[in-house]
């Protein structure tokens, strides 16, 4: 299979959708398996962080951390604060993932990498293609209500998603062969599970180790219960308090990103698009990262046949 694909230099569209991201670890891999030479990358948001960890040669040891994660893990990298404009700041899981990946120049890196932010003044997509790779990926990640936003030269930038979930132009000057793209909001059925790699309903949510102290962390923490998440619940109708919330803003949030995602698609097709359903995960669930590494794969393996 890798031999038609030999020597294909792509330039790689990593799109926004929270956790769903993760299924973008599956992709590059099946992308890899079959001998295509990724030359480029460009994300937004999730995108951005995965693309980001990707060109500075690292996805390996992220995949490895990311797969370990569960429940308690993720709530122990919200460092969570009040009276900013957003509740979470960020400094903690960009701190964790900087000690894993290492600090790196943009400019540096072994495979040219464009990170999509928003500037709120200018209300313009800003591409980040010089300057630390931690900066970039901060910044575009910074999901408005959510993360504060990140102040680069005096600019306030938030999430690439807002728009540009899936920044397909920011790849046209790279000298490819093809441009890929991966759309984290496709509609449609969710797909079957992955068999014995997906993760059992109780695997989710297991965690041996001690809660998290009491206080605010207990009450964050009850945000993200399985009772909260339901991730295969219809979602209620009206209220359902912090879960309610949530439910509210990951459902606004893939709305959003589906319809600027087919102006954008419209406008600048790619030679292949790879769709992963955007119920397969909300925006928040960073511990189903084994089961939609899995799901990418699957998604983009029967992609690329179906396209050769």
């Amino acid at each position: 299979m890798a031999t038609d694909a030999a020597g294909k230099r792509v330039a790689l569209v990593l799109g926004a959708g929270g956790a769903r991201g993760l299924a973008h670890i599956g992709v590059i891999e099946a992308l890899l398996e079959r001998g295509y030479d990724i030359s480029a990358v460009a994300g937004s948001s999730m995108g951005a962080l995965v693309g980001g960890i990707h060109a500075a040669g690292k996805l390996d040891a992220y995949r490895d951390w990311v797969e370990r994660l569960v429940r308690n893990d993720v709530l122990r990298l919200l460092d969570v604060t009040f009276g900013a404009p957003g509740f979470i700041r960020g400094e903690r899981v960009i701190a964790t993932l900087r000690e894993l990946v290492g600090d790196h120049a943009i400019e540096s890196l072994p495979i040219p990498f464009v990170a999509v932010a928003t500037d709120l003044a200018t209300q313009r997509e800003v591409w980040f293609q010089r300057g630390p790779l931690f900066d970039a990926i901060r910044a575009s990640i910074a999901i408005p209500m959510v993360f504060t936003p990140h102040e680069v030269d005096g600019r306030e930038l938030v999430d690439g998603g807002l728009l540009a979930p899936l920044p397909v132009a920011a790849t046209r000057g790279f000298h490819c062969d093809l441009v890929v793209a991966v759309d984290l909001n496709a509609r449609g059925p969710r797909p079957a599970p992955a068999g014995p790699v997906a993760l059992r309903e109780t695997e989710m949510f297991d965690d041996d180790r001690p809660p998290p102290p009491a206080g605010w962390r207990e009450r964050v923490a009850s945000w993200f219960s399985p009772a909260a998440v339901a991730p295969r619940a219809p979602p209620p109708p009206a209220g359902g308090g912090i879960a309610g919330v949530l439910d509210l803003m990951s459902r606004s949030m893939d709305t959003m990103h589906s319809q600027i995602t087919r102006l954008q698609l419209a406008q600048d097709p790619p030679d292949l698009l790879i769709r992963v359903p955007r119920d397969s995960a909300t925006f928040y669930e960073f511990w189903r990262g084994r089961e939609l590494r899995a799901l990418g794969h699957r998604i983009a393996a029967d992609a690329l046949d179906a396209w050769r």
